[in-house]
């Protein structure tokens, strides 16, 4: 007999059983709060159906475009403190996306330019390294609020970003560009050995170099330059900020290793290799051999010109024609010197001791 419940449908016959589908597992897969949010806001997003065909009315205030005169702001500006001064410069530096230049804050408030540089300097020793968390940087002609490098690791975590490194090739072809500008693509590729025309079609992309023109000369290769958004990115004010080779090899052996650290690995010449190249003995004795021999070569080739040109004059002398007959010689050198004072004196003092004014008084 079989003992397995059988639904029965009212509207059915009697005696007559409907099989019925079985209910939804429990164990259905569960939403996630993402994906919960997306629905929430997709819902959110239809808004109310009713209101489909009812046009917004506005709701802020029109006002003027006309601003106020220059004249009118400027004269406002003057009554102003300098503490009211430094707070107007500041909230346009946090307003600004790009670095401020005093001209463009004098423009906007007013206020004459040596307040506005001096409150630039104010904000830069308050807003310093080691001291603030936003530090006032002089980049690319201008004033730029920055985080601080103390708090780059923070700052990279919250905003979930990598930090932007360039490779080694990337580089040294800006440096070329950066002290060499305007320079062509075959004389950085003649500095670094190698073809860089990915480096500097993916520097061009990002905007640190740019097209300055063409060279005059046949081709016309293009010329390069750094962009003001290279001066950005290193944090430089102007080019004449770019260290100098002196300063590299004065770095000390702290920032050496963290310039090391920070570089990115890759194949090619090491620079403490070259200089432990440059350091050898036998390279430095060869160095110094070869400035001895250019220096008695140097030397050979002066005493060389001084003997050609004493023959020079043995034979402008030789071909110079004979003076006439009854023509007065020309002045020698001895003639032509300036007699000397005691060769003039001598004959007086022999006259008075008995020469040709006569015979010495007797007494």
């Amino acid at each position: 007999m079989n003992d397995e419940p059988k639904n029965e449908d009212p509207s059915c016959a009697p005696g007559e059983t409907v099989e019925v589908e079985p209910a939804p597992s429990s164990t259905a897969p569960s939403l996630t709060t993402a994906e919960l949010q997306a629905m929430q806001a997709a819902e959110d997003a239809k808004g109310d159906p009713a209101l489909d065909d009812v046009e917004a009315a506005s709701i802020e205030v029109q006002e003027g475009d006309k601003d106020e005169p220059f004249e009118k702001l400027a004269a406002k500006a003057k009554r102003l403190s300098p503490l009211r001064v430094r707070a107007v410069v500041e909230a346009l530096l946090f307003l600004a996306e790009k670095p401020l230049t005093p001209e463009e804050v004098r423009a906007a408030s007013g206020i004459e330019l040596p307040r506005v540089r001096k409150a630039f300097d104010e904000l830069s020793g308050e807003h310093r390294e080691g001291v603030s968390g936003i530090v006032l940087h002089e980049v690319a002609g201008g004033w730029q609020l920055r985080s601080s490098p103390d708090v780059a690791d923070h700052a990279r975590r919250f905003l979930k970003v990598k930090p932007q490194r360039l490779t080694r090739a990337a580089l040294e072809t800006l440096a070329i560009i950066a002290y060499r500008q305007p320079v062509t693509r075959p004389e950085m590729e003649e500095i670094r050995g190698v073809d860089s025309g990915a480096v500097v079609k993916a520097l061009l992309e990002r905007k640190l170099i740019k097209i300055l023109g063409k060279k005059e000369e046949p081709g016309r290769p293009i010329l390069y330059g750094t962009t003001r958004e290279f001066l950005e990115f290193f944090a430089l004010k102007d080019l004449a900020s770019l260290p100098t080779l002196r300063e590299f090899h004065e770095l000390s052996e702290e920032h050496r290793e963290i310039v090391e650290k920070e570089a990115p690995p890759e194949e090619g010449p090491r620079l403490d290799g070259l200089v432990a190249e440059l350091a050898d003995p036998a390279l430095r004795a060869a160095l110094e051999a070869g400035r001895a021999e250019g220096d008695a070569a140097l030397d050979e080739l002066e005493r060389a010109i001084e003997s050609a040109d004493a023959r020079t004059r043995a034979a402008q002398v030789a071909l110079e024609p004979p003076p006439a007959e009854g023509a007065a010689p020309p002045p020698t050198t001895e003639s032509a010197r300036p007699p000397d004072l005691t060769e003039v004196a001598a004959p007086e003092q022999a006259g008075g001791a008995g020469g040709p004014s006569g015979p010495p008084r007797q007494e």
